[in-house]
């Protein structure tokens, strides 16, 4: 697997505010997006290869910072609407301007990412610092012209699609149409048009009749990359379901189920909080999925529902460990995981800002660790290892002294470049390629 350097894009900050809650590359992998509990949005833009100094192989730079959802209030539930960001999609690039959907507990915005760098000037009406002319002293006829200024980055909200989940929503993805997305709650799936916000079709919806009958609630939703008409949803007991939206308008019968059977010797009281996935994504060939639990990473092959085709232990040393990380609520940590442009490598986070990579074709793996120690800018990144008994090695670190207040759960991989980023709460770490 590559070694890899690193570049650090972080303000250190101790206001919980400022705690990263997703990270996003756009289709290009030119624009990175991240969302923060203060529910602000930070683009941040790679910068092209300097012919001065080519090792540095073009940085990410802040494009454009604004703030996408405020804190609001639920009158008729007495419920407060925090403003954290749960998740960011891009749409494809269409014309100069980028569009992304960002979305909290319970509305979804689409956002324009637009450039100015012209001003109009020799208005008639009005006079060069806005104030308008008296009509009768004007007397002659000026045509205004465009003149340049400095670039402005604007980002301005074009739709706003609330109103249509009673839970909070915890996924949402653009379908390959890219005129539909669909979003997620606990109990329900809503399928919409970009360019209406007033309705939106449901499209699955597990809530029983009798609420104390509900057994598991969805966990996360994604569209399929090359069909429009399939999605799939993860569950908390562990179990996916594959639906086909030409079936039925409502589906809440799923096409195919994909479960791994349990082995009985091995179950416990913690076996079904560490069953529930808490993220899925489907490859970029469309052939695979990835689900990610607490201990593990599965890939499941689309084709075959009985057992996942591949399956990587990210921190299986803390199998001893769950009943302390049930007492300080760890166990229900929603870690995330990505793929690779080419689908032959798989990250995902995990505690003391450790990160896992796996490359599928070798199946080597490497645990990295964020941090500002060991990720001074261009530095090489060591493996880490953890000790988990009987005699530590020198570069090891022991099971028992991990900090599992400092933990990595959102993590992207550039869609066509082996550049990463990773958000250790309110830090953006970003490691390239090493160059040779």
């Amino acid at each position: 697997m590559s070694e890899l350097v690193s570049g650090i894009h972080s303000v250190f900050c101790p206001f919980s505010a400022d705690i990263i809650s997703t990270v996003e590359f756009n289709y290009s992998g030119d624009l990175l997006a991240t969302g923060d509990k203060g529910g602000r949005v930070v683009i941040f833009q790679h910068e092209q290869e300097s012919k001065n100094r080519p090792q540095l192989r073009g940085e990410y730079n802040v494009y454009s910072t604004f703030q996408s959802h405020e804190p609001e209030f639920d009158y008729l539930k007495s419920l407060e609407i925090e403003e954290k960001i749960n998740k960011i999609r891009w749409l494809p690039q269409q014309n100069a301007a980028h569009f992304l959907l960002s979305t909290n507990d319970k509305t979804i915005k689409l956002w324009k990412i637009s450039e100015r760098d012209k001003r109009a000037e020799g208005y008639n009406l009005k006079d060069e610092d806005g104030r308008l002319r008296d009509p009768f002293r004007i007397t002659s006829l000026r045509v205004p012209v465009l003149m340049p200024m400095d670039l402005m980055v604007e980002a301005s909200p074009r739709r706003i699609f609330a109103n249509a989940h009673t839970y909070h929503i915890n996924s949402i993805s653009v379908n390959s149409d890219h005129e539909t997305y669909l979003s997620a709650d606990d109990l329900r799936i809503n399928l919409w048009h970009l360019e209406i916000t007033d309705r939106s079709f449901n499209i699955v919806d597990i809530k029983p009749a009798n609420m104390e009958e509900l057994t598991e609630v969805i966990t996360a939703a994604e569209c399929h990359p090359l069909q429009c008409n399939v999605f799939v949803y993860s569950s908390s007991k562990g179990t996916i379901r594959l639906c086909d939206m030409r079936a039925a308008a409502l589906c809440d019968r799923h096409s195919k189920f994909f479960e791994e059977p349990e082995d009985p010797s091995s179950r416990s009281f913690f076996s079904e909080i560490i069953s529930s996935i808490s993220d899925v994504k489907f490859s970029h060939s469309g052939r695979y999925m990835m689900t990610r639990d607490y201990l593990s990473v599965k890939v499941w092959d689309l084709n075959m529902e009985n057992r996942p085709v591949e399956t990587y232990q990210v921190h299986e040393y803390l199998r001893s460990k769950l009943c302390s990380l049930y007492e300080n609520d760890c166990i229900f940590d929603k870690f995330e995981c990505c793929w690779n442009g080419s689908d032959s490598a798989i990250m995902t986070g995990s505690y003391n800002n450790f990160f896992r990579m796996f490359d599928r074709n070798t199946r080597r793996d490497i645990t990295l660790e964020a941090s500002r120690e060991s990720s001074k800018p261009r530095a090489t990144l060591k493996p880490r290892k953890v000790s988990t008994g009987g005699k530590r090695k020198k570069d090891e670190i022991s099971v028992d002294s991990l900090d599992f207040n400092k933990k990595i759960l959102h993590t992207a991989w550039h869609p066509k470049d082996n550049v990463i980023a990773v958000a250790a709460t309110n830090n953006l770490y970003i490691f390239q390629d090493k160059i040779n």
